[in-house]
């Protein structure tokens, strides 16, 4: 498929960086979309329902492109961490994270035409136990505002990572491995 022909349904700087790692050029359509979703799913199916919701609202408008969407939760526990309100929910979230395993689970979605389908990936990461200033310390930097679980594994969160197990793209915000794969396996991809 020609790469003009692909759309990205999705605001996010780093979804765009790691889509740049399967077409080297793309539309950006970002979809404005209710991201509410009913009390009674799972964190996986949070993360592919809302995935499914901006690649369905964009292809609608453009049914002859390949329209990917995409949606990250943070889980801990049974508690889905969604993007923070502002400094205090953050610092609780982080708080919430510290010395923890938690999960981070992207949703993709492709849409094109009458094809749709949609997968999930989860990633497990462990945080060492957090000190106060050092959580202060990254609040200050802003890294949290827009981001599920109010960190950014690419940037100075980094450091709080003890462990990963599974696919790190995935904790960026887009599982490029499975998502390649997916691509190739239906036909979108050589």
């Amino acid at each position: 498929m020609k790469s003009n022909n692909v759309i990205l349904a999705s605001a996010s700087p780093r979804r765009q960086e790691l889509l740049k790692k399967i077409f080297p050029e793309f539309k950006i359509i970002p979809a404005d979309i209710d991201e509410s979703y009913g009390g009674d799913i799972s964190a996986t199916e949070v993360a592919q329902f809302l995935a499914e919701k901006k690649a369905e609202h964009i292809s609608k408008m453009y049914p002859d492109s390949l329209v990917i969407g995409s949606d990250t939760t943070v889980v801990s526990g049974d508690i889905i961490l969604g993007k923070p309100e502002n400094e205090t929910d953050a610092v609780r979230m982080l708080k919430l994270l510290s010395g923890n395993a938690h999960k981070v689970i992207t949703g993709v979605s492709l849409f094109s035409g009458e094809f749709s389908y949609s997968f999930s990936e989860t990633t497990e990461v462990l945080f060492h136990e957090l000190s106060d200033s050092e959580i202060a310390g990254y609040i200050k930097t802003g890294e949290w505002s827009d981001k599920a679980g109010a960190y950014g594994i690419q940037g100075a969160a980094g450091a709080f990572v003890e462990k990963i197990n599974g696919s790190f793209d995935n904790v960026v915000g887009l599982p490029c491995e499975k998502l390649k794969a997916v691509l190739k396996e239906k036909g979108f991809l050589n």
